[in-house]
């Protein structure tokens, strides 16, 4: 028994190994499919907005994000909604905005959200704020980062409070004027 058997330990290694993996589960030992590595559709995040501009009374339903990318022509689509309504100029507007309101939109069940204003140009901006109160100088809405909306059968509380929640860019509170401001600027609140 002094003498230690080399070939035989190497046999009895290597059928305590092949051992081993016939015990380990199939599960472990399969290799990732392209099924279990790519997202399937249902799975792609596309991005849709039901907006209805009640100054034009015009509707759009657009998908402007498709799970990958933004699509160039649902944005114009939408930025040509969000337009200056009294001078009729489009501008593009920041797209995270859109993705702020879509996400609003789809805390309430994908609602109609109704735009009261969108874009408003440096002259019609001015025009507002001599004719209003409230209408900020350096206003969002001149750069096509702000939106004045509410939605359809949700009390205007409701869609604020879901909007500070957000914890992105401003709200504005106004139930007199029925609406409630957001943008893309700093976190802020009034």
């Amino acid at each position: 028994m002094d003498k230690i058997d080399h070939h035989r330990r190497k046999w009895l290694a290597i059928g305590g190994a092949t051992l081993g993996l016939v015990l380990i589960p199939d599960v472990v030992l399969a290799a990732p499919t392209k099924t279990s590595t790519t997202k399937s559709k249902s799975q792609v995040r596309t991005r849709t907005l039901l907006v209805k501009n009640i100054n034009t009374n015009e509707t759009i339903k657009s998908t402007y994000f498709n799970g990958k990318s933004y699509d160039k022509k649902e944005l114009a689509r939408l930025n040509h909604i969000f337009r200056d309504r009294r001078t009729n100029q489009v501008i593009t507007i920041d797209p995270k905005l859109y993705d702020k309101l879509y996400y609003l939109q789809k805390q309430f069940g994908n609602k109609e959200l109704e735009l009261i204003c969108g874009y408003r140009s440096v002259n019609s901006n001015n025009q507002m704020r001599a004719s209003k109160r409230g209408v900020a100088k350096h206003s969002y809405h001149t750069l096509g980062q702000a939106a004045d909306i509410r939605i359809v059968g949700v009390p205007l509380k409701t869609l604020r409070d879901a909007a500070l929640k957000m914890k992105s860019g401003g709200v504005g509170y106004y139930p007199s004027s029925n609406f409630v401001h957001v943008d893309t600027g700093p976190v802020r609140n009034w």
